[in-house]
């Protein structure tokens, strides 16, 4: 029977603040399923490894135009998932500090020592650069330090959002406080499961410069997508 035919298999379900979140199998698939709404699986990965590694390439393209040159490049990834873009964030040595930011503790639970996941992430957990954050994204961002990259996966984009108040995020404010948590010349990349023209613009109206999409091919279906803006330096 092909993998796609079989019966869905819960792992494991947790109620947490944001409501209701479920590890599911599906063939040889792990998926994560949150208030209904299924947000990723452990199919591929190609486009939440692009959204770190084309945005070490925007840094790496602005540098090389201004003379100063910073220390290793701090990254905060907003969303843990199933582990692919903290993998590829370990993966590159040029690195320096890697903060995941992941509001969900049962997915912080399922890549843990032994957790369903943790295939996908364990050697990157190892790794001392890597600093697993519980909290809010949107909280966590209105005092955290300064990073030259954000690279945020929490929701299927800017206009399909896991919960109501992720949206803030994607609103003038919340972009303004992306920004402010960006440092001269830094990079935004936000993950999205399709275009959003609308984004683009928001993020020109919040002083970021350099606003690009890059469309990622899967098997079925729209293309993802990675919207990728810089903060001036």
């Amino acid at each position: 029977m092909p993998a796609d035919a079989e019966a869905p298999v819960v792992v494991d379900r947790r109620a947490g603040p944001h409501g209701e979140v479920v590890l599911r199998q599906h063939g040889p698939l792990l998926q994560i399923i949150a208030n209904g709404t299924f947000l990723m699986d452990t199919s591929d990965g190609t486009s939440e490894r692009l959204l770190v590694r084309a945005a070490l390439e925007e840094l790496r393209r602005g540098r090389r135009h201004r003379e100063a040159h910073r220390a290793a490049p701090r990254l905060l990834i907003g969303g843990l998932g199933v582990g692919f873009s903290l993998a590829e964030a370990a993966a590159e040595p040029e690195w320096g500090r890697i903060t995941v930011v992941e509001r969900e503790e049962a997915v912080i639970h399922w890549h843990r020592e032994g957790g369903p996941l943790s295939g996908l992430s364990a050697e990157a957990l190892r790794d001392p650069r890597t600093e697993i954050v519980h909290a809010d994204l949107t909280r966590y961002l209105r005092d955290c330090e300064l990073f030259d990259a954000l690279c945020l996966d929490i929701d299927n984009g800017p206009e399909w959002t896991v919960t109501e108040d992720n949206a803030t995020l994607y609103s003038p404010a919340g972009l303004a406080a992306c920004g402010a948590r960006l440092a001269p010349g830094g990079v935004l990349a936000v993950w999205s499961a399709q275009a959003s023209p609308t984004f683009g613009d928001a993020l020109r109206n919040a002083g970021f410069q350099g606003v690009r999409t890059e469309e990622i091919p899967v098997a079925r279906g729209v293309p993802d997508v990675v919207h990728f803006a810089t903060k001036p330096a």
